[in-house]
């Protein structure tokens, strides 16, 4: 049977994958939804306008949702899909884009109402990736055969006197 930290990191890998799976087709294409294909469009020019040195840079609003798009769709597939340390590289990858995003809503001011799904799958992104990055713990079967629990085991906080 499999551990629950591994139903865990299962789990959040399948929702956050498909979610930005979802979001970056959303900002790559009006197929799924004109209207938040539209809306992510006006975003990001107001994201852009904010920033001047995205301008000076030669960034449009134009490439830089297309690159964020793209950077999700990739890494949500592969957080889906792809088991291993490359799951690792796509949440942190993620992670940074959150983050980029969450301040481009600060720098025009956005409401909170408009940026709260970004802040929930941050916190959910930093929690697949405490509990993935976390050692996978030892049944409790092998600790009592190695005598790992119980025996000549002291507890912390009582000294032993002679």
């Amino acid at each position: 049977m499999a551990s629950p930290r591994t139903v865990t990191i299962v789990a959040l890998s399948m929702a956050l994958g498909l979610f930005f799976v979802f979001m970056g087709t959303i900002k790559l294409t009006p197929r799924l939804s004109k209207d938040a294909y539209s809306e992510m469009k006006r975003a990001y020019k107001s994201y852009v306008k904010a920033l001047p040195a995205l301008k000076k840079l030669g960034i449009t609003s134009v490439f830089l949702r297309k690159t964020i798009g793209s950077l999700e769709l990739a890494c949500g597939i592969v957080l889906t899909l792809v088991p291993g340390k490359p799951r690792d590289v796509a949440n942190f990858i993620l992670l940074i884009l959150v983050l980029i995003v969450l301040f481009f809503h600060q720098l025009v001011g956005d409401p909170l109402k408009r940026y709260a799904h970004a802040l929930v799958f941050g916190i959910l992104l930093t929690c697949r990736l405490l509990v993935s990055r976390q050692p996978e713990e030892e049944p409790y079967e092998k600790k009592v055969i190695r005598g790992g629990i119980g025996a000549n085991s002291r507890e912390p906080n009582k000294m032993k006197v002679s």
